[in-house]
């Protein structure tokens, strides 16, 4: 039996999103499906997710710790200052590239039948979310190792780990609708990743950053998510400066409503631009 499906321009927001809350099993067959393809063909297969940031803290201990003489505040140990702010960087870098790059990935899909695009890029934060907890696993085994165990601030770590989601996901859906218009996109991204790596505090601590400059890094939605997360994990040795965090619970909230505004009023011509 045929069915007719009619798209108008006058749906309502919330007719959309239950629409797409319908579709939730096609979310869940695409993430999966992302999740089981990803490490086909490699040798170590999922290990990338522990080899990459933890390659990465080393790097980093020995430009920063040994060479330029930076301390982790309270006496902690550096290592673990590093990879706590490499948990939530990678979760959002993974995102954004993943996300930005999921709907030419998959433009065989969006020319051959109708379904909420805005499934696709969503679905890069499950497969980030994978390596994530991975990664955390590692987290925990080097706090063991130090004798460093977390205390009640622990429990606020999914709070963090949902502004890095919202932070990534909104500035993913930016880069996403605009691959798709513009193929340059995909030569942007890599770079912004690698750049902000290096803007943001992973191995370093936001307050070395001058007091009269800390408003204006604070615009990076980054440092106060990192800065969240290593007050989670570190027992609150690293200061949380609350005016940093609102900052980036704001932006957040802004790159998340704009993307999916932006998004959505793209998404009627990726079929026939992609």
């Amino acid at each position: 039996m045929l069915q007719e499906l009619i798209l108008a321009a006058g749906h309502t927001e919330q007719h959309d999103w239950r629409r797409r809350w319908r579709e939730r099993n096609l979310f869940d067959c695409l993430a999966w499906r992302d999740i089981l393809g990803r490490d086909q063909q490699t040798v170590i297969g999922i290990s990338w997710a522990v080899i990459g940031p933890f390659l990465t803290m080393l790097v980093f201990t020995v430009v920063f710790h040994r060479i330029a003489n930076l301390q982790a505040p309270g006496g902690l140990p550096y290592a673990l200052f590093v990879f706590a702010a490499m948990l939530p960087w990678q979760f959002f870098a993974t995102v954004l590239s993943e996300s930005s790059a999921s709907l030419l990935g998959n433009a065989n899909l969006l020319s051959k039948v109708y379904f909420p695009r805005l499934i696709i890029p969503a679905g890069a934060v499950v497969t980030a979310l994978v390596d994530f907890l991975i990664t955390l696993g590692l987290m925990g085994l080097m706090m063991l190792w130090y004798g460093f165990l977390p205390d009640w601030r622990l429990l606020t770590l999914p709070l963090f780990l949902g502004l890095a989601c919202g932070a990534a996901l909104g500035a993913g859906l930016w880069l996403c609708a605009l691959n798709v218009k513009y193929r340059d996109f995909r030569y942007i991204v890599p770079f912004v990743v690698q750049f902000g790596l290096y803007i943001s505090p992973v191995g370093f601590s936001s307050h070395v950053v001058p007091e009269h400059w800390q408003w204006l890094y604070a615009l990076n939605p980054m440092v106060g998510i990192i800065d969240g997360f290593r007050w989670a994990l570190l027992r609150g040795e690293v200061v949380l400066w609350w005016p940093s965090l609102l900052t980036s619970v704001l932006l957040t909230a802004a790159l998340c409503v704009s993307g999916i505004r932006y998004f959505r009023r793209m998404e009627r011509t990726f079929a026939d631009v992609i």
